[in-house]
């Protein structure tokens, strides 16, 4: 009896399983990081499977595309009606043959047998041949040529083919080609100092004190690049007494862009959990004051226990629904107002490699309708001469400049700004802020600066 339970409780804490489980729910619609955390977070996991475990939910999300593709290439049968559990099966296991080292084919295509007698009964002779013909057929197989750059970049690269063609048309094949290449580069970790409670230079020596490699950020004043952590980040007392947060470099130019003064009032309109809010309130050196307006009630205590972790008091929560007129008393009311919008994410494919499988054409369109309303009602709070920022963490045109195009045309007294005081590089020909990871290493970023006019 005793050894009969061993078993299952073996095969289940196995990597490669929990790499499956967690696949079979982002396909789901789930998100890989919080599901990944929560599976990290098991005591049976040794410190090896926990590393094990990350590289392959994360290579296999990254590379998806590419496995389909071989997929498809050696299976005879109707590839849309494979189950999606298969499906994730045969790409743990080519993931594991084609891109990690140290994993002999036989190994891999042995664990992925066991794995779907496991968990889908019936299913591994088909698991077995495919795997077996793959391996056999992999040194003839010929991926698409540069010919044929659409299906080149969306097989090599693993994107789908419509968001290969929408950036082919905005960036032009080469830098769709390093773009979606970059994609698929693990992320490196930055944080934001939290001037409030300490200095980057005085960080940085904390940092590297416990073990850290620390260097300062490229672009962002407070930012500092973290690697060779030793514990998990969360952990360590500078993060606990609120001495730093773990935040993109892009992300923490947008407040940087909206260049907040102590003893402004400021109204951030998406202000979600807070996290560009308390570096708003950090720029201001707390003085002043700050509407944190959100559409979720169920964010406010995050909101409020990332302000008192950071030591931001200036910060008022509120929840609103954005696309709605704002109250009275906010019109005109505020000298900056941050409208950080709800986007499709594209920006962030890196940290976030199941976004390109989870989106589609359409929710582009949908989302553009929804942050053209929230940017147009946003506007009514501005007062003369204040800013209106307005910011996404996407590479998508009809999300960014077309929604600036379409607001000013209906706001003849704003006008687009270009910002002093941002590195030369974030900014292209006209004034507009636009990061991308192949070009800058950050993640992909869009703000545009506009200025009620007085008078």
């Amino acid at each position: 009896m005793t050894s009969s339970n061993k078993k299952p409780q073996a095969i289940k804490e196995n990597p490669r399983t929990l790499a499956v489980e967690i696949l079979n729910l982002v396909e789901d619609g789930a998100f890989a990081q919080p599901l990944l955390d929560s599976y990290l977070s098991r005591r049976t996991l040794e410190a090896q499977d926990r590393g094990l475990l990350t590289q392959i939910v994360y290579g296999t999300l990254r590379l998806r595309g590419r496995m389909d593709w071989v997929i498809r290439a050696v299976y005879t049968g109707d590839f849309q009606r494979m189950e999606p559990g298969i499906l994730n099966v045969l790409r743990v296991a080519l993931y594991q043959i084609m891109c990690a080292d140290r994993v002999p084919a036989y190994a891999a295509t042995n664990e992925a047998v066991k794995l779907a007698k496991l968990l889908y009964p019936g299913r591994s002779n088909l698991v077995n041949a495919i795997l077996r013909n793959a391996v056999r057929r992999m040194d003839t197989l010929r991926f698409p040529g540069q010919g044929d750059p659409l299906s080149s970049i969306s097989v090599i690269h693993s994107h789908p083919k419509w968001l290969v063609r929408m950036w082919i048309d905005q960036l032009g094949i080469q830098e769709t080609r390093a773009f979606c290449e970059s994609n698929n580069e693990i992320p490196p970790l930055a944080v934001r100092a939290n001037l409030l409670k300490t200095t980057t230079s005085d960080l940085i020596a904390v940092l590297e004190a416990l073990g850290c490699r620390a260097t300062p950020s490229r672009y962002a004043p407070d930012g500092i690049v973290l690697s060779d952590l030793p514990t998990p980040l969360a952990e360590t007392k500078p993060y606990r007494e609120g001495k730093l947060q773990i935040q993109d470099e892009a992300s923490q130019l947008i407040s940087v862009l909206l260049d907040p003064k102590p003893g402004e009032a400021i109204l951030d309109v998406c202000a979600g959990v807070g996290i560009k809010t308390t570096h708003i309130a950090q720029l201001m050196k707390n003085s002043g004051r700050i509407i944190a307006m959100d559409i979720s009630t169920a964010k406010i205590p995050s909101s409020q226990a990332l302000s008192k972790r950071l030591g931001a008091t200036i910060i008022e929560p509120m929840v609103y629904d954005a696309t709605q007129e704002l109250p009275r008393a906010f019109h005109k009311s505020f000298d900056r107002v941050l409208v950080d919008v709800p986007c499709s994410g594209l920006g962030t494919l890196r940290r976030n490699p199941e976004i390109r499988w989870h989106a589609k054409e359409k929710d582009l369109r949908a989302l553009s309708s929804l942050q053209g309303q929230i940017l147009n009602r946003s506007a009514a709070s501005v007062n003369a001469g204040g800013i209106l920022v307005y910011s996404t963490c996407t590479i998508s045109s009809a999300e960014n400049e077309d929604i600036v195009k379409a607001f000013l045309d209906v706001h003849p007294d704003f006008e687009t700004v270009r910002p002093s005081g941002m590195p030369p590089e974030v900014l292209d020909g006209k004034g507009m802020f636009r990061t991308f990871p192949h070009r800058h290493g950050t993640d992909g970023f869009f703000g545009a600066v506009l200025k009620r006019k007085r008078g």
